[in-house]
């Protein structure tokens, strides 16, 4: 095609989607599960839940690859009423097409190992990382917390579409999705047909049960109320839930009981933990962290300390996921949040390393047996792969 060209758009047409790429990535257009809204199966708004959808081709044609956006939670009714009106709680609300890239790319050098695949971004639009289950609506609120019917209704009716014949399965999600995939794995492991090879990955998903800079738990007192505004326990596997309850939604409570292999990707110093789990504004009310939650190199030693001390911490949560047989792991030392779906963390020639292994090699080497590696990283600054991340 003659010299590369940064601003050159393709119009592809698959099946009924519409697809326009570009060199890193291409667009993908949603697509609303209507059928979903007579099951009650709908988002905070009552709207149909909704993902977008490329076939995949070739040898990939019965693989599939089931990826979840992130987004936090809502933890009352006041913060999921504002929810609601965007697109992480209304379907009304998102963006007719979204990019691929990284594990969701169709490029071979890019994305070798699924680049083929089926590949599907499940629109995230429940609050609660898909674990809601609440039969009555406020007439007030008009609030539905139906998650985990929206989680079945959309693998549903992806198995209309064809993963009812699927050889090979991943469900992944990054942030609150990659909790998801935490959440969700043995469940989705069950409403796939037992034929399928199926395992899943977390990408920055990893959220550690720790105290904030002023000593309080913010996230824990967040967690418990998701779990009890949207009634998650009961989506959650019984085993954990029998002994700790609403500590299973954190996933070092809980990934001892998942039977379904799980690939754990996180960054040590993930940045959305250090500014809302370490750091919040309610534990830094004369915003002292301001600086260094916005860029890493501006922390000063005390904070780069404490951060240390963070880090201990995640190490410390994910001791009892390195002695399962089936799980891996690449937890870099990074100040960065979600590294599979942008093309530079997933797989570049400036990409994250662990042992010299990119995130995609690590991945790819788990899921299809070629390799079975936990690897954990020195820390910051010592690791010059890094991506780390700069906010405005």
């Amino acid at each position: 095609m003659g010299k590369r060209v940064m601003d050159i758009v393709l119009a592809l047409v698959v099946g009924m989607v519409m697809v326009v790429g570009t060199v890193d990535g291409f667009e993908v257009e949603l697509t609303l599960v209507e059928s979903a809204v007579a099951k009650g199966a709908v988002c905070l708004d009552g709207s149909p839940p909704a993902y977008h959808f490329d076939r995949g081709s070739g040898t990939g044609v019965n693989n599939w690859l089931v990826h979840v956006e992130g987004g936090a939670w809502c933890n009352n009714v006041t913060t999921c009423l504002e929810r609601k009106k965007t697109r992480l709680g209304s379907s009304n609300y998102m963006d007719k097409k979204v990019t691929f890239s990284g594990i969701l790319g169709n490029n071979q050098k890019r994305n070798p190992d699924f680049y083929n695949w089926n590949r599907i971004k499940v629109r995230y639009c429940d609050g609660a990382s898909f674990t809601g289950d609440v039969e009555e609506v406020n007439p007030v609120d008009k609030l539905y917390f139906r998650g985990q019917r929206v989680f079945r209704a959309v693998i549903s009716d992806l198995m209309a579409k064809g993963m009812i014949n699927a050889k090979q399965a991943l469900f992944s999600g990054c942030s609150a999705g990659g909790l998801t995939s935490i959440l969700n794995c043995d469940n989705f492991r069950a409403l796939t047909p037992k034929t399928t090879k199926v395992k899943c990955l977390a990408d920055a998903g990893f959220f550690i049960d720790a105290k904030d800079v002023s000593g309080a738990n913010h996230i824990r007192s967040i967690y418990n109320d998701v779990v009890t505004l949207q009634q998650s326990l009961k989506s959650l596997p019984v085993a954990c839930t029998s002994k700790l309850g609403a500590q299973c939604f954190f996933p070092q409570y809980l990934t001892p009981y998942i039977q379904t292999p799980l690939f754990i990707l996180n960054a040590n110093y993930d940045s959305w933990q250090i500014k809302n789990i370490l750091a919040p504004g309610v534990a830094d009310p004369h915003g002292e962290w301001h600086s260094c939650k916005l860029d890493i190199t501006k922390c000063n030693s005390e904070q780069l300390r404490v951060m240390q001390v963070f880090r201990a911490e995640m190490l410390y949560a994910l001791k009892p996921f390195e002695t399962k047989p089936t799980g891996s792991m690449f937890i870099n030392g990074c100040y960065a949040h979600c590294q599979t779906g942008m093309q530079e963390t997933w797989l570049r020639d400036d990409s994250p390393r662990l042992n010299n292994k990119s995130i995609a090699e690590a991945v790819g080497d788990w899921y299809f047996d070629r390799a079975m590696s936990k690897l954990t990283d020195c820390p910051y600054p010592c690791d010059s792969t890094c991506h780390n991340r700069v906010f405005e």
